[in-house]
């Protein structure tokens, strides 16, 4: 009679710290990033030259051939967007002055006022956030109207549509954005 012998059990194991202790070890290797272009549609390649700025989509915008880049109608569609999201930051900010304002009476319960103080912190620090978009806001204003808005401040290369799209006050293509930050995590800018 034969024996039966059963299989080695299969290593089990708990975590993925777990695992890779028992992987060999390799150099860690810098995540690749791979920037995400949208496909331009051929059929609205020339919507733009029958449209206004304030009529055009940001799929139309994207369809405009390369030559066009930064044109005048890309400026003034910028300036739009750059608009409406300037005034988008001033209206939340004038809700949180009038939110403060009504929060402003006494709470007798500690706890309750240490809610109310850490909600008020957490709008203040939004705020905070909103003002520097803001400033950036208006140096990309004042960007298009110098005629060196969509190009990079480091190396004069063209930002893109999409990521302008994605970033409107974006002054930094992506290649030089990543070096900033690999710079920043590096020296601790």
């Amino acid at each position: 009679m034969a024996a039966l012998v059963p299989p080695p059990p299969a290593q089990v194991v708990a975590s993925n710290a777990a695992k890779n202790s028992f992987m060999p070890m390799t150099a860690p290797s810098a995540p690749t990033i791979v920037p995400v272009i949208p496909k331009k549609d051929a059929k609205l390649a020339n919507n733009w030259k029958t449209k206004t700025a304030d009529q055009l989509t940001d799929a139309e915008i994207i369809a405009m051939p390369d030559s066009e880049y930064m044109n005048d109608i890309q400026m003034a569609f910028f300036r739009l967007k750059l608009v409406q999201l300037k005034n988008e930051v001033l209206s939340n900010a004038s809700e949180t002055t009038e939110h403060l304002r009504e929060d402003t009476v006494v709470v007798p319960d500690p706890a309750d006022r240490a809610t109310i103080e850490e909600e008020h912190a957490l709008e203040l620090r939004t705020r905070d956030r909103e003002r520097k978009l803001l400033k950036k806001i208006e140096q990309s204003i004042q960007r298009i109207d110098s005629g060196d808005y969509g190009y990079c401040d480091e190396t004069g290369e063209a930002i893109g549509v999409g990521r302008l799209l994605a970033r409107p006050t974006a002054s930094l293509s992506l290649e030089a954005q990543e070096r900033r930050e690999i710079k920043q995590r590096m020296f601790g800018d």
